[in-house]
This record gives structure tokens, sequence and C-alpha cells, in this order.
């Protein structure tokens, strides 16, 4: 029987794709889970090894949790609205930020870091990218944590900004995750029933032994009663090509990219952590947490994707690329 494979690394049958990168469990399997996916379908072991393997990928994130379908494009025919807000998502500095090059561009100078999230309405769905730092570091002392090297700040909590625009966050369908670290994933828990868009090899990653730098357990924890959705390939959130995440590993195992098409102000490039800084961008530089050859390769994926879409690149740490969008809530569209 041939087995049927989107981009999503989902197969016919709602499984997700064996793949290199998919580290082995010992978890065992219940065949009881897995037999209303194949109730109706012809008998084929290599249906059942499929499923196992999605059951085995998820049991990193503490057992299975549903797994949202690839969204169709709009059935009504006509082009949703989309918008794009750019939210304050908080500030991390560093007073060395030598771990952002691993030529020597940074060592022994400071680094001031914004943190966005980006909220997209498209027609009556959201989808955020990104969830910044914790709302809970406004309640420390003058809004501020010192962790991971660095201090890191949020003034303005995201509930509260998304409240501004009378959302709460069961309203947001979708919640796409550029990776684990602190600074992207502080508000996983807000979203408790929202469907989250994370790669498979980014969750195993980020529960190595001995934890990662950058990953927080207890942040990253509520994944494991979520909806999550395994995105290991190319990923287009709502079915018709005017949102999609990018595979670019290198600063971890399953970082992402995100390009959004806006039927005015054309299509943006939103890097995530492909790039941190414009200087980073513009002469090709490493951090060095990341891996070297990786990163390279996703640059070069990402440059040509940029020259072929002609589009606007959004260095999401970058002050300038930050000063640059619509002040909240003013949206591009």
């Amino acid at each position: 029987m041939e087995q049927l494979h989107d981009a999503t690394g989902f197969d016919a049958y709602g499984a997700i794709a064996k793949r290199k990168d998919a580290a082995p469990s010992k978890t065992k399997v219940n065949v009881k889970q897995i037999r209303s996916n194949i109730v109706g379908k012809p008998a084929d072991s290599r249906i059942v090894r499929h499923l196992m393997t999605a059951l085995a990928v998820l049991s990193v994130l503490g057992g299975v949790n549903a797994m949202a379908a690839q969204p169709v494009a709009n059935p009504s025919g006509s082009a949703p609205d989309i918008r794009l807000y750019t939210l304050d998502c908080g500030l991390t500095e560093f007073k060395d930020a030598d771990v952002f090059s691993d030529t020597g561009e940074y060592e022994g100078k400071p680094l001031a870091l914004p943190t966005p999230c980006y909220l997209i309405q498209h027609g009556q769905q959201w989808l955020l990218w990104d969830t910044g730092l914790s709302d809970k570091i406004a309640a420390q002392p003058n809004g501020v944590l010192e962790k991971f090297g660095g201090r890191f700040t949020v003034k303005r909590t995201l509930a509260a900004q998304l409240a501004q625009l009378k959302l709460k966050p069961s309203d947001v369908h979708y919640v796409g995750l550029s990776h684990l670290h602190f600074d992207h994933a502080g508000n996983i828990a807000l979203f408790p029933t929202s469907t989250f868009l994370v790669a498979a090899a980014e969750v195993t990653a980020a529960h190595a032994k001995p934890t990662p730098f950058g990953i927080d357990l207890a942040q990253i924890a509520p994944l494991a009663k979520a909806k999550v959705t395994a995105v290991d390939e190319d990923y287009d959130v709502f079915g018709d090509g005017t949102v999609k995440m990018l595979k670019t590993p290198g600063h971890t195992r399953g970082h992402r990219s995100l390009i959004v098409k806006l039927p005015k102000s054309g299509i943006l490039l939103i890097t995530g952590d492909l790039y941190h800084t414009r200087q980073n961008y513009e002469k090709g530089l490493v951090p060095h947490l990341n891996d070297r050859a990786d990163t390279l390769a996703s640059m070069e994926r990402f440059a040509k994707i940029k020259t072929n879409t002609n589009a606007r690149v959004i260095i999401q740490h970058a002050p300038e690329d930050f000063a640059a969008m619509p002040a909240f809530p003013k949206y591009l569209d």
C-alpha cells in the first residue's frame, strides 16, 4: 500500500513519518489508542509501524495528545483578511554578547535585543508566532529577571496585549514556536486550548540530558498536555500558502522561520533566531551554541527564498527591525 505524506511529515493515517532526527523511545505502545486510526482500512504492518513511531515521538511530550490535522484552504474561495501585529514580549540584555558569534565580533560588548511575538489574523483564525518571555517576569521587582547570563525584562504582558484586541488566549487557534528557548517559549502555559506547531526534533532535543542551554523545562512542560502538531518539514499553517513555517535548523535542531504573504505589504520573512542582529544577517555570523554546518545551510536556503520571493526580511531580535514595524495595536496587512 502506498503511504501518502504531506509537508508536515504526517502520513495518510495521521501518523508522523519516521525521521532520522526522531529519538528512539522506550515508551510502551497502547494498541487500543491506535486501533481507531486503522478501523475500516486494509491491514498493513507498515501502517502500524508508522503509528507506533508517531506514539514514540509524542511520548517525549509526556503522553499521546491530540494531533491537529493539516488545515484546508478557505472553502469559500474568497481571500481571507490577513493582518500581522508586532507585540512587545520583552527585552533581553547581555553585558557580554560574545555568545552571538563564534568569530569574536561581540566579545566583551553589551547587546540589547527586543523579544517580539507576532500575532497573525487569518480571517476568523489567529496564529501567535512565539510566546516571548514569561508574563510572570512582569511581577518581579522592576519586571526584571536575571538568568542564563542575561537580564530579561517584561514591562507589558502578552495577555494584556491580547486583551487590547479583545482577545483571550483561548481565541488563539495556533501557536507556532520557532524553537523552545526561554525567550520564545515563556508563555506556553497561557494557551491550553491552542494547537502548538513545533518540530518533534526540537522537543526531543530540549529534553536531552543534561538540559541544553536556554531551555527551561518548567516552561515547556505544558506541551505534554497540549494539542501538538509535529512540523518536521515546512508547514502551511492555514492551507492556502499565506503563512508557512520554514525548516531552518542550526540554532537548535528543530528551529523554524516564518514566511507571511500579506495582500498589501507583500511577503515577509521572519527569521526566528536564524539571525539575532542585522550584523549577523549581513555578515553571516554564527553563534557559539549553533551547529555551524546546519546554520550555514539554513542561511543559504533563507537567502535563496528571499531572492526568489523578493521578501522583506524581519530579523526577529534586531532593534532596527522591531522599531520599523507598526507600533501595536497598528498592524501590517
